[in-house]
C-alpha cells in the first residue's frame, strides 16, 4: 500500500499555477528523487507534502498507517539557522517535540531516541557542542538526526548536500542511503542529477507546470533528461 498517493494535484501560489496534473505514488521504503529547474514547483511540491500549503486543486492521501506528524523534513538551512546557539543534543532533541504536546519536559524514551540517533549518525562525540560552531557537514548531520527523531518512516529532505564540499556531500548521500536501506521512506529534492540517478529507486521530474517524468531510476536513466547521467556511473549503488 502507497504512503502517499498525489491524484492530479494543481499547485501554485497567488493565483498562479506552477505544477499542473501531477500524480505519483510513494511506496513504504521508495527512495524518490525530484528534479527539475529552478522554479519549476519542487519546493512548492514539498510545502504542500507538509501541508504547508494546500493544493489548488486535487488530493494527497496518506496510507501504510502513515500519520501527518510521522514526517521528518530536513529543511534547507538559512544563515539565521546556521548561527542558531544550541548544543548538537538540544538541537536533535527538538525533533521529539510533536510527541510531548504539552508536556514541558522530554520523556527518557525520547532522550534515548536522540542518543541513538546522534550515534547513527556519528555525532554523539559532539553533544555538547555548539551547533553555529560546527562544518557545514556537521550541521546537516544534526538536523538529520533531528528529523529522525520525528519519524522512523518517512524523510523529506529539501537539497541536503547544498553548500557542503565534496567529500561531506558524498558523506550525506551514504548517509541517507544507509536510511533508505533500514526501510525508511525518502522523498528528496536534488538539483544533483547524477547523484540521484545513482541512490534513488524513483524520479519525479517537474518541468514547466507538468511532470516529465515518474518512474523508476533506470527508466529514467533512458529517458532523454536523465540519459546523460546514466553514463557517469548512475546504476543504483
Amino acid at each position: 500500500m502507497p504512503q502517499l498517493t498525489c491524484e492530479k494535484l494543481f499547485l501554485g501560489y497567488e493565483g498562479k499555477t506552477v505544477v499542473s496534473d501531477l500524480s505519483f505514488t510513494v511506496n513504504a521504503g521508495d527512495y524518490l528523487c525530484i528534479v527539475g529547474e529552478n522554479g519549476s514547483g519542487k519546493s512548492t511540491l514539498m510545502k504542500t507534502l507538509l501541508k504547508l500549503k494546500a493544493p489548488m486543486s486535487g488530493q494527497i492521501k496518506t496510507g501504510d498507517g502513515l500519520e501527518p506528524d510521522e514526517i521528518g523534513y530536513l529543511p534547507q538551512q538559512t544563515v539565521v539557522q546556521k548561527d542558531f546557539p544550541a548544543s548538537v543534543r538540544e538541537v536533535v532533541r527538538s525533533g521529539c517535540l510533536n510527541r510531548c504536546g504539552l508536556r514541558p519536559f522530554y520523556s527518557k524514551k525520547e532522550k534515548r531516541m536522540a542518543e541513538d540517533n546522534m550515534e547513527k549518525l556519528g555525532i554523539a562525540a559532539i553533544a555538547k557542542n555548539c551547533y553555529r560552531e560546527l562544518s557545514g557537514g556537521q550541521q546537516q548531520r544534526t538536523l538529520l538526526a533531528r528529523a529522525l527523531c520525528a519519524t522512523r518512516k518517512i524523510l523529506l529532505l529539501d537539497e541536503p548536500s547544498a553548500g557542503l564540499d565534496p567529500k561531506a556531500s558524498a558523506d550525506m548521500y551514504d548517509l541517507i542511503a544507509g536510511l533508505n536501506a533500514e526501510k525508511i521512506t525518502i522523498i528528496m529534492i536534488s538539483h544533483d542529477i547524477t547523484a540521484a540517478v545513482k541512490y534513488a529507486s524513483h524520479i519525479l521530474h517537474i518541468g514547466a507546470q507538468s511532470a516529465l517524468f515518474f518512474g523508476t531510476a533506470a527508466d529514467y536513466a533512458q529517458y532523454e533528461a536523465g540519459a546523460p547521467f546514466s553514463r557517469t556511473g548512475g546504476e543504483r549503488a
